[in-house]
């Protein structure tokens, strides 16, 4: 078994300490996934979806996990800010895998809108409309989605009542924070009801510099007719490994945009699986990297057509620079009767050394006939004519390749839907490119 066997002995041994610091919901889909991941192990790179990734070799390390739940002694409300300028949000934080109520945005919500604990809303009328999305989606028989539920104690739900729709973008910042090692097993739980809209942006931060291993696992129940927005940043360290799975269901007639943006981390694995449900849907999945040293970047997605008239687009975009690695693997499925289905799924990439390598996998699996499908990925360097006509007009080499790859990039930054978010990640990029760090506005942690 590997490096697996640590954790079924760890679950083995902490059951009753894991589910003593949980809910009966949560509890109730323990044991079957116990039972999944004891029976399968972690993949390895023989299997199809993980060739690119050694998740077993990432899971070997001990390291420590806080399953007593106890308090992290740090008020990131004072310590830390992560602003975007002209951007109304409503903050909340997430510290390692605990979300922070200490103290709540002062802004109120929609009336029956929740950010919040899971287990807090146990109480709530609303809890059965709820509940049965939690470890539905994601029951696919992923290891590490599986290990995720094994450990989870509880859930981070955001809860958008039938109608109402959020003005002000929910940002969640994730941070993690510890002084040893540590394993974070982090879930999320969004549920988007029928004609309902909201914006989510995600940040993923490390205030300290050590080894961290983060599991998280987000299910997103869209609605008929309903919007959601959902943006995800990296801006962790070297030292950071996350392996993150994603889980979309969408209903008739509804739109999800989801961007993946990663700017600063050690080894990433993101996985999205997204589903229509329901005819007349649209998604817009739009990802990018930037690496440099010795980063790994892997993102893998299918976007499962179920039904029929339904609409899917699809960019990610790589800079690898340095001896990192990329990786992008991209299925789109359009079964049988599924017809008057709409895809296009890009994949582009810059290698900036020699050393650099990106691995690109573009797949089609179709089984209706009147579908309009397209897919294409390339790899290569930046374009010399190009370089060359801008040193002729008297700018460094140095900058030509920055403003270049600036460029590239910023394809898919100019896809995300919030204009000021947009313009923060145009800056944020830039100087991502220029080797500086990243210092949010009134930032403690990150001096």
């Amino acid at each position: 078994m590997g490096s697996a066997q640590q954790y079924i002995d760890l679950f083995s041994q902490c059951r009753d300490m894991i589910c003593s610091h949980s809910f009966a919901l949560m509890n109730s889909k323990r044991d079957s996934a116990f039972e999944a991941f004891r029976n399968k192990g972690f993949p390895t790179k023989k299997a199809e979806r993980y060739k690119y990734t050694d998740i077993e070799s990432l899971f070997a390390p001990d390291y420590g996990l806080n399953l007593n739940r106890l308090d992290i002694p740090v008020n990131p409300y004072d310590a830390f800010k992560c602003d975007v300028p002209n951007m109304s949000t409503s903050l909340y934080f997430v510290v390692n895998d605990i979300f922070y109520k200490k103290a709540l945005p002062k802004a109120e919500l929609p009336q029956g809108v929740f950010v919040g604990n899971l287990s807090d809303f146990v109480s709530s009328d609303a809890f059965p409309r709820v509940e049965s999305f939690y470890s539905r989606l994601a029951d696919d028989g992923d290891a590490v989605a599986s290990l995720n539920t094994m450990l989870a104690q509880d859930a981070l739900l955001i809860y958008v009542p039938k109608g109402i729709k959020v003005e002000r973008t929910i940002q969640v910042i994730n941070i993690l924070r510890s002084d040893v090692p540590l394993m974070v097993n982090r879930r999320v739980l969004i549920v988007v009801e029928d004609h309902a809209e909201a914006r989510i942006l995600f940040c993923d931060h490390a205030a300290d510099d050590l080894d961290f291993l983060t599991t998280q696992v987000v299910e997103v129940a869209v609605g008929e007719n309903a919007h959601l927005d959902m943006t995800c940043l990296e801006e962790t360290h070297y030292k950071n490994v996350r392996v993150s799975n994603v889980y979309v269901n969408q209903q008739a007639h509804s739109r999800m945009d989801h961007n993946v943006i990663t700017l600063h981390n050690g080894v990433t694995r993101n996985t999205t699986r997204l589903v229509f449900s329901g005819e007349g849907a649209e998604c817009y999945m739009n990802g990018c990297a930037i690496e440099d040293k010795e980063q790994h970047v892997d993102n893998n997605t299918l976007i499962d057509h179920r039904v029929p008239h339904c609409d899917s687009h699809e960019l990610y975009k790589y800079v690898v620079d340095d001896k990192a690695v990329g990786a992008f693997a991209g299925l789109v499925l359009v079964r049988k009767d599924s017809q008057k289905t709409s895809s296009q799924m890009t994949n582009q990439n810059l290698c900036a050394t020699k050393e650099a390598r990106m691995f690109t996998q573009p797949m089609l699996e179709i089984y209706a006939d009147d579908v309009k499908c397209a897919h294409g990925s390339t790899v290569g360097q930046l374009n010399d004519k190009a370089l060359f006509y801008m040193q002729q007009r008297g700018i460094s080499l140095e900058e030509a390749r920055l403003l270049l790859q600036n460029a590239f990039v910023g394809e898919v930054i100019d896809r995300i839907q919030m204009e000021p978010l947009r313009n923060r990640l145009h800056h944020l990029v830039e100087k991502r490119f220029r080797g500086e760090l990243n210092k949010c506005e009134g930032c403690k942690l990150c001096r």
